[in-house]
C-alpha cells in the first residue's frame, strides 16, 4: 500500500536517524562455523622428506621468489612475466570488478538523492490552462534495510571481492612456478642437445670407420649397417630434441608474455645475464612442510575457496530477509508553484514522504526456491573449500615424496652413467684389438647414451619437484607495486 503526504521538515530528520539505526541492527547472514579440514594430521612419513626445521628456517609462504631463485637469468624472465603475462593481467582486471561490484552493494545502503525539476501544461475548464511547475530533491525508493537483505548483499559482494584478491595471489604463485619449470626445461633441453650431438658426432665417426672397414673387407655388412643405423638414430632423437625445446621456448613466451628476442640464453635485452648451465645450478633452499594445517592460511587458492563460502553463506542472509516485509521510502524537498516565477517564492517550498510497505503473501515458492537455491549454493562452496584442501595435501605430499626418492635416484643414475662410460671404454679397447665383437660395442654406446640422458632427466625432475613444493606450501606472494601504489585496494569499508 502506498500513501503520499506532506512532511514538516523538524518531524523528518529524527524519522530518518530512526530507520537508519534499525537498517543496521537485524542480519539474517548464519553463524560462519569453518569446516573441519578433510585431511590427515601430518603429512605421509617419507625418510628425509620433511626434515625438522631449524629455528632460522622460514616458512615457504614467507620466503620470497626473488630468495628461493639463486639464477639472475631465472629472476629478469620471472620479473617479465609479472608485468606482461595476461593471465594474471586478467586476475588484477577481475579484481577492479569485483571492487566496483562491492562498491555497487555499499551504495544500496545509503539514499540515492537526485535533483528533479518538471513543469506541465494541461486544458482546464472553460478554455483556460493549468501549469504546474516544481523543482528540488528527491530520494527515490529508499529500502530501509530492517531485516538486513542488503547489508547481505553487500557482505556476499565484499567476500567475492577478498576472492578475487586471493585469485590474484594463486595466479601469481601458480605463474612464478611455470615459468621457473619451463626455464629449468629448455637448460634440461640444451643439455640433452649437448649430449646428442656428442653421441652423433661418435656414432658418424663409427659410420665411417665402419664403412672403410668393410670396404677392406676387414668386417662384414652387418657391422656398417649396425652403425649406420644407430647413427640415424641419433639424428631421429636430436630432432625430437630440438623439437621440444622450440616447445619449452614456446611455452616460455607464451608465460613472460612477450618476445624473447634472439636467443633465450642471451636474454630479451642486452645486459641480460647468461643462464647458469642445469648441472651446475645452485640447489633451491629446503623449505620445511610444516603441519597441513598451516595450509589453510598459507595457501591462497584456500582462502579464496573460503571467501566463496563466507559469500554464499551471506546469500543465504538476503533470501531469508525476503520472506519479510520490504519497506521503501520516497522523500522529496523543493518547491512547487503555477507559475515558474514563483518556484522560489516564500510558501512554495515544501516536503514529500511516500513510504511504501510491500509484505510477500502468495509467490508460488519463488522466495523459498530462493532461499534452498543459497543453501544448496553454500553446501557446494564447502565442498569445493574441502576439495582445495585436499588438492593441496595431495600436492605437498606428493613434492616430499619427490624430495626424497629423486635425489637419491639422480645419485644411483650418475653413478650408472659413470659405470657406462667406462664401460663403453673398454669395450670399445676390446673392440679395437679383436677380443669383443662389434654388438658388444653398440650396446656400450646405447646403454652410455641412455644414462647421460637419463641423469639431465632425472636432475630436471629433481629442481622442479622443489619448485612445486614451494609452490605448494604457498610461496611465491610479494605484494606487486606499480609506480609506488599496490595494485591491490582494500575497499572502502570493511563490516
Amino acid at each position: 500500500m502506498t500513501k503520499s503526504f506532506v512532511v514538516h521538515p523538524q518531524l523528518l530528520r529524527p524519522a530518518m536517524l530512526a530507520s537508519l539505526l534499525l537498517a543496521a541492527g537485524c542480519s539474517m547472514i548464519p553463524a560462519y562455523q569453518r569446516p573441519e579440514a578433510p585431511i590427515a594430521a601430518a603429512y605421509p612419513s617419507y625418510a628425509d622428506a620433511n626434515p625438522p626445521a631449524s629455528p632460522n628456517t622460514a616458512a615457504a609462504s614467507s620466503v620470497a621468489w626473488q630468495d628461493f631463485f639463486a639464477d639472475a637469468r631465472l629472476k629478469e624472465l620471472i620479473d617479465l612475466a609479472l608485468v606482461n603475462n595476461r593471465d594474471l593481467r586478467v586476475a588484477v582486471l577481475n579484481i577492479e570488478q569485483a571492487r566496483a561490484q562491492y562498491q555497487i552493494r555499499r551504495a544500496d545502503q545509503f539514499p540515492t538523492i537526485n535533483a528533479v525539476a518538471s513543469g506541465s501544461r494541461s486544458p482546464g475548464a472553460s478554455g483556460s490552462t493549468l501549469s504546474l511547475y516544481s523543482a528540488g530533491l528527491q530520494a527515490t525508493a529508499y529500502e530501509l534495510d530492517f531485516f538486513g537483505r542488503v547489508s547481505s548483499l553487500k557482505e556476499a559482494a565484499l567476500n567475492q571481492y577478498l576472492a578475487t584478491e586471493e585469485g590474484r595471489k594463486t595466479a601469481q604463485i601458480t605463474l612464478i612456478a611455470s615459468v621457473a619449470n619451463a626455464y629449468l626445461s629448455i637448460l634440461a633441453d640444451d643439455e640433452l642437445l649437448e649430449i646428442t650431438r656428442q653421441t652423433l658426432a661418435t656414432r658418424e665417426e663409427s659410420v665411417r670407420l665402419s664403412k672403410l672397414r668393410f670396404d677392406n673387407g676387414v668386417t662384414s655388412e652387418l657391422d656398417y649397417r649396425q652403425a649406420e643405423s644407430l647413427a640415424e638414430a641419433a639424428r631421429v632423437a636430436y630432432a625430437q630434441q630440438q623439437r621440444q625445446r622450440a616447445f619449452d621456448a614456446n611455452l616460455l613466451t607464451l608465460l613472460v608474455g612477450r618476445s624473447l628476442d634472439g636467443s633465450l640464453l642471451s636474454g630479451p635485452s642486452q645486459t641480460a645475464p647468461r643462464a647458469t648451465p642445469l648441472a651446475q645450478m645452485q640447489p633451491m633452499p629446503d623449505v620445511p612442510a610444516g603441519l597441513p594445517s598451516e595450509l589453510l592460511t598459507s595457501r591462497p587458492d584456500i582462502r579464496q575457496a573460503e571467501q566463496q563460502l563466507l559469500a554464499a553463506n551471506a546469500n543465504i542472509g538476503a533470501a531469508r530477509a525476503a520472506f519479510f516485509p520490504r519497506i521503501s521510502l520516497t522523500v522529496g524537498a523543493g518547491s512547487a508553484s503555477s507559475q515558474l516565477s514563483g518556484l522560489l517564492k516564500s510558501g512554495s517550498w515544501g516536503l514529500t514522504l511516500a513510504p511504501q510497505l510491500v509484505l510477500p503473501l502468495l509467490d508460488a515458492g519463488r522466495n523459498q526456491a530462493g532461499l534452498d537455491t543459497s543453501k544448496a549454493a553454500r553446501d557446494i562452496a564447502v565442498a569445493q573449500y574441502e576439495k582445495a584442501i585436499q588438492t593441496a595435501f595431495r600436492e605437498v605430499a606428493d613434492a616430499l615424496a619427490s624430495r626424497t626418492t629423486l635425489a637419491e635416484q639422480l645419485r644411483a643414475q650418475q653413478a650408472q652413467a659413470n659405470a657406462e662410460a667406462i664401460r663403453f671404454k673398454l669395450s670399445d679397447l676390446r673392440y679395437q684389438n679383436g677380443v669383443a665383437n662389434y654388438l658388444d660395442l653398440l650396446d656400450a654406446q646405447r646403454s652410455l647414451f641412455a644414462a647421460r640422458q637419463a641423469v639431465v632427466q632425472t636432475r630436471l625432475a629433481q629442481l622442479q619437484a622443489q619448485v612445486t613444493l614451494y609452490k605448494a606450501l604457498g610461496g611465491g606472494w610479494t605484494e606487486p607495486v606499480a609506480g609506488g601504489v599496490s595494485l591491490s585496494k582494500a575497499p572502502a569499508t570493511r563490516p
